[in-house]
């Protein structure tokens, strides 16, 4: 017997219109709160199975939530109530005992932290085929706060001219919770011909250690060579060489051979490689993982939790509370 799912999001933050589908280019799914609730419960109930999203907390059963939910008010476990917190980039939650991670590189069992690719761009529109081997676009498609500052200058897009191209860009600059300002065109790439998103030069490790590897994932589906920045998901779901290019300068990024014309040989490679690697992220086989994850980490989770002891739940309450502690003071004193 399966345990009653749920996504809850708090009333204040209810969206005014939910979209029609999961594979709606809805300007909420920009937003982490929306992006992991809302599409993830539609893809969900699309595939069969039996969920529910509410804005109310439920008094038991499996609720999943985003970590901007806390934002609302406290969210408690309860006796029979198990908290999986969908946390993004923000902290351990101090009121869940599960934690859905969307960069490899924060999975833990120990931590209670499963990972999930976060969605691919919903509506995603591919690179038109008839493009072949043309070489002009190289574009941008993202939040503000993802590229880097000589990337947002005058000069970037003036050396782009000076070797024959053009940069195409959609920057976002919403709020956690602003939708409507969203331009959703960063779902169409049919015109683009090389993509770039570089956080930060001169890293001397990689990082970002909470962020997922959308960009790349999309890159793929999309069939675009990627040139991206030194992090810890693209590295750990890609390799810099092979499914996509890594620049940590200007220098490199100018140098990048997907950056020249005459490369058209490496761009093929690139993309081939990426259409292979690209079947491991569509809607469909992250679909299948949280059904895997929801049958088989989360309902023992449920099921183990309701049979532990008042105390023994009060316990496991203080450990999520110093795990909570422990991540916000390493954050703080990470350089």
């Amino acid at each position: 017997m399966f345990p009653d799912i749920y996504f809850y999001i708090p009333a204040p933050f209810w969206p005014a219109q939910l979209p029609a589908s999961s594979a709606e280019n809805w300007a909420g799914f920009g937003l982490g709160i929306y992006a992991w609730t809302v599409q993830t419960y539609l893809k969900l109930h699309e595939a069969g199975v039996t969920c529910q999203l509410t804005d109310q907390l439920p008094e038991e059963g499996i609720v999943l939530f985003h970590a901007n939910a806390t934002r609302a008010g406290d969210i408690v476990p309860g006796p029979r109530r198990l908290l999986i917190c969908m946390k993004a980039e923000s902290p351990l939650c101090a009121q869940a005992q599960l934690h859905v991670v969307q960069n490899p590189c924060e999975a833990s069992r120990f931590l209670s932290c499963y990972f999930m690719p976060h969605w691919p761009q919903p509506g995603l529109l591919p690179r038109l085929r008839e493009r072949q081997n043309r070489f002009e676009t190289i574009a941008f498609l993202g939040h503000r706060n993802s590229l880097a500052a000589e990337l947002l200058g005058a000069e970037w897009e003036i050396e782009l001219q000076r070797r024959g191209l053009n940069w195409q860009s959609v920057i976002n600059t919403n709020g956690w919770n602003a939708q409507q300002s969203i331009d959703t065109s960063w779902n169409d790439y049919r015109t683009v011909d090389a993509i770039v998103a570089v956080r930060e030069f001169q890293v001397q490790r990689p990082c970002y250690r909470s962020k997922p590897a959308t960009k790349l994932y999309n890159a793929w589906l999309a069939g675009v060579p990627a040139i991206l920045g030194r992090e810890l998901a693209y590295r750990a779901v890609g390799t810099p060489g092979i499914d996509y290019l890594e620049a940590n300068s200007m220098t490199e990024l100018l140098s990048c051979p997907a950056q020249r014309q005459q490369d058209k040989a490496v761009r093929q490679a690139l993309v081939k490689r990426g259409d292979r690697r690209a079947l491991g992220y569509t809607p469909e086989v992250i679909t299948q993982r949280w059904q895997q994850f929801l049958t088989r980490v989360a309902t023992p989770a449920y099921y183990a939790w309701c049979n532990r002891a008042d105390w023994q739940q009060t316990v496991q309450r203080w450990q999520a509370q110093v795990l909570n502690y422990c991540d916000r003071t390493s954050r703080r004193l990470s350089p």
